[in-house]
């Protein structure tokens, strides 16, 4: 990817696929000038998860002529409950690719680039200057700063959003001398603090609604039509099926996108990496239970889904109150859903005095991805 992706074809006049985008060419606002916009248009998509489904979907149905998707995970069974671009039979095989595969089939006529690869420092920078637009369909926070610094240092629009349970976000960053990813959010919340989806859960729908929303704001910055959700930043609440806006402006402060900067090139700090000295591999916890206890810190409404036999279970929300239960001579293996709660329990526990303890890497799923058949989650 050492050079630019080649636009798409210019002009579609006389084109037979022209009546693909037959509704479209029938909107004033889009036309056969829209259409050839969106056909020249080169969009990065980094995540193919939740939200990468439906914006991958229709950016390739509405004619993107290049899309780029950015993504080094493989497809999970836990993934098919929100993530509609893979089916079962995908199961195990890369994201970047099978998304690649399944938008092509959508729209044969468009160009996809398949990058199964992680977005990181070394190539943050590369990858965006690529592209016209940048959409940022990731759930880590550590990823979402490093595309927002990207973005503002290579001069690129960062269609954002996020979702968690039923809620929702949608904005765009650096658009028009607009704000930036670190106006609204100057500093990432402790790591820890703030639950993924894999640990609280998202409604499978609403990877939907709100990926359509970003995928929309995307065709009005290639068509430059409407008004784009710079400086907007729209919350989506399922429950109530309630809307609003939060408006804010650049910060004249801003670490990244103002005069005061202080960063000038993409450099991730991982501020939602969990690691410990004292990691336990997955693959090893059989062998490790012979002389330690594990401790499942998942709360009650997780629990549900299967409790492992023999095994502690003190909820997270519990452990200030029932450290009396543990005995700091023994061994723990201390355990989540997905290793967040469960390193935040790591690290209580060592200040009140415990020293006999590990903690399960990637948690109970990652465990369980390592066994032919499992009842938990």
């Amino acid at each position: 990817m050492a050079e630019s992706p080649a636009p798409a074809r210019l002009s579609l006049a006389g084109r037979p696929e022209l009546r693909r985008y037959s509704r479209h060419l029938l909107i004033p606002e889009v036309g056969l000038a829209g259409q050839e916009r969106l056909a020249a248009a080169r969009v990065l998509v980094v995540g193919a998860g939740g939200l990468g489904s439906p914006v991958l979907q229709y950016l390739s149905a509405a004619g993107v002529g290049r899309i780029g998707i950015v993504d080094d995970d493989v497809v999970d069974l836990t993934n098919l409950q929100r993530q509609t671009i893979f089916a079962t039979s995908d199961i195990g095989q890369r994201k970047a690719t099978v998304a690649a595969e399944h938008v092509h089939a959508i729209n044969p006529s468009i160009e996809i680039d398949a990058i199964p690869r992680r977005f990181d420092a070394s190539n943050a920078r590369e990858f965006v200057r690529l592209y016209d637009i940048v959409v940022d369909c990731t759930d880590r926070f550590s990823t979402r700063y490093l595309i927002n610094d990207a973005c503002v240092l290579e001069g690129k629009p960062d269609v954002y959003a996020s979702i968690f349970r039923f809620d929702g976000q949608v904005s765009i960053f650096n658009y028009s001398d607009g704000p930036c990813y670190r106006c609204l959010y100057p500093d990432a919340p402790p790591a820890g603090t703030v639950p993924t989806c894999a640990e609280g859960g998202v409604l499978g729908v609403l990877a939907g609604l709100v990926g359509t929303w970003q995928a929309n704001e995307v065709l009005k910055l290639v068509l430059g039509i409407g008004e784009p959700l710079a400086g907007r930043l729209l919350l989506v609440e399922s429950l109530g099926a309630r809307t609003r806006e939060v408006r804010f402006e650049r910060d004249p402060q801003c670490a990244v996108c103002s005069e005061r900067a202080t960063i000038f090139d993409a450099v991730v700090t991982e501020f939602d990496e969990i690691t410990d000295e004292s990691d336990l591999a997955p693959a090893d916890l059989d062998d490790a239970l012979a002389s330690a206890t594990l401790l499942d810190v998942r709360e009650p409404h997780e629990a549900v889904l299967g409790l492992v036999e023999g095994a502690l279970h003190i909820p997270a929300s519990q452990l200030e109150a029932r450290l009396h239960e543990l005995d700091s001579a023994r061994t723990y293996i201390v355990a989540c859903r997905v290793g967040a709660k469960s390193l935040w329990a790591v690290r209580r526990l060592r200040d009140a005095g415990f020293t006999r303890i590990r903690h399960l890497q990637g948690g109970l799923l990652a465990y369980a991805a390592t066994r032919e058949s499992f009842d938990f989650f």
